[in-house]
């Protein structure tokens, strides 16, 4: 079945209703759902009340939900997913088109159009016999363009203050490597580990909490660089440690209770010795 593609204006009812109810509508079903959804008069109050700042930890919880299922290779689940990260583009866009700013359309050619722009060796002149490095190179030239095209002219403007601080801080390196600013090699990061632990360890005897929030905060800053200089993402190899130490404390906590205890009744001996058990056991 054929239908109009909804904008920010009301289908009439019956149009509205054939839509939403077309289980072969894809994306103008979705968008014409949302717009019921946030219709002041007959739509839901929750999601009339929501607005960009509301949605906005909902859109980076569904990203990491999509990160998850791809880790678990979970495919039913990740399709799943990534229709509710969808939504959440929906959503937003759609109070963009009631506050006069944009809609999901001109979301959508904006970024058809950067991939235009980012990819001449794909859709324009240029040769695309590149290596992988050539193209990120190419790629961070164009990025710079459109920065300096939104007066973004210092090394570091436009790395996003909402992102998560791992992730920000390897973005803020990189960008500060590109100019220059940055270690020669490994030896030299993992020495700056060992003095940001030293200066931690010192502001323990002698600093304020203050001094210690800073320090602290410089050995975790130091560490994610430490991660890039070995080629690592930081953010992926701290889940993965996260998921290894779930792992191990269930298998302290399994066997605990296969002898009537529970981690609070049991020493911590007890406790680090399941723990190398299961380290031993691969988990």
């Amino acid at each position: 079945m054929a239908h109009p593609s909804p904008g920010s204006q009301a289908l009439p009812h019956a149009e509205s209703d054939a839509l939403c109810f077309d289980p072969d509508g894809g994306l103008p079903r979705l968008l014409e759902i949302m717009r019921r959804l946030r219709d002041p008069e007959t739509g839901c109050p929750w999601d009339v009340e929501q607005s960009f700042e509301t949605i906005a930890p909902y859109t980076i919880e569904e990203a990491y939900e999509v990160s998850d299922a791809i880790d678990r290779q979970d495919w039913a689940e990740l399709k799943a997913e990534l229709g509710d990260l969808l939504l959440q583009t929906v959503y937003q866009t759609q109070i963009g088109s009631e506050q006069g700013l944009f809609d999901f359309h001109e979301v959508a050619n904006g970024i058809a159009q950067k991939m235009l722009d980012r990819h001449p060796h794909v859709f324009g002149s240029e040769s695309n016999a590149k290596s992988a490095e050539q193209q990120t190179r190419d790629w961070e030239v164009q990025k710079a363009k459109e920065r300096a095209a939104k007066a973004e002219t210092g090394v570091l403007d436009g790395v996003a203050l909402g992102l998560p601080a791992l992730m920000r801080a390897l973005k803020l390196q990189k960008r500060a490597g590109r100019v220059g600013f940055d270690w020669n090699d490994v030896d030299q990061v993992l020495a700056k580990v060992g003095e940001e632990a030293r200066e931690l360890a010192a502001a323990r005897e002698t600093g304020s909490q203050q001094e210690l929030h800073e320090e602290f905060g410089d050995l975790l800053f130091v560490a994610v660089n430490l991660g890039r200089h070995l080629d690592l993402d930081p953010e992926h190899a701290l889940r993965d440690a996260n998921a290894k130490f779930t792992r191990r404390f269930a298998h302290i906590e399994a066997r605990l209770a296969a002898e009537g205890q529970s981690p609070a009744e049991a020493s911590l001996d007890d406790m680090e010795a399941l723990w190398q058990e299961a380290k031993a056991k691969g988990l």
